[in-house]
């Protein structure tokens, strides 16, 4: 005996933990700068508060390109548009690459000056 396929209950909440993935990911990489910047803030003095805003600023840019794709693709999916046409998720994957980058910079930067 075959059983049919299992209704969809709801196409969004794929979407939506996605969505929260990714505002949680922004919201990590804002504190781990604003953690380093505190931390390097006695060794790097001003220059670390221009380090928290490089940390920071890339979090930012995380938490609204995952908003903006998380309303195009609810909006697609309620309308039944198309969801090919949704670019894909490269900005903030670039900057959540950069942020890695720039703290692992400035955790060398500090091992090696201290």
């Amino acid at each position: 005996m075959t059983r049919g396929s299992d209704p969809v209950v709801d196409l969004g909440l794929q979407a939506e933990r996605t969505a929260l993935a990714w505002q949680r990911t922004a919201l990590a990489m804002a504190v781990g700068a604003l953690v380093a910047g505190r931390l390097a803030g006695p060794t790097f003095g001003a220059v670390s508060l221009a380090l928290v805003l490089l940390g920071v600023v890339p979090a930012v840019v995380v938490l609204e390109v995952s908003r903006r794709r998380y309303r195009a693709v609810h909006d697609a999916l309620r309308t039944g548009g198309d969801l090919v046409a949704i670019r894909s998720a490269g900005g903030p994957i670039a900057a959540l690459s950069c942020a890695g980058l720039l703290v692992a910079l400035l955790a060398l930067a500090f091992v090696l000056l201290r």
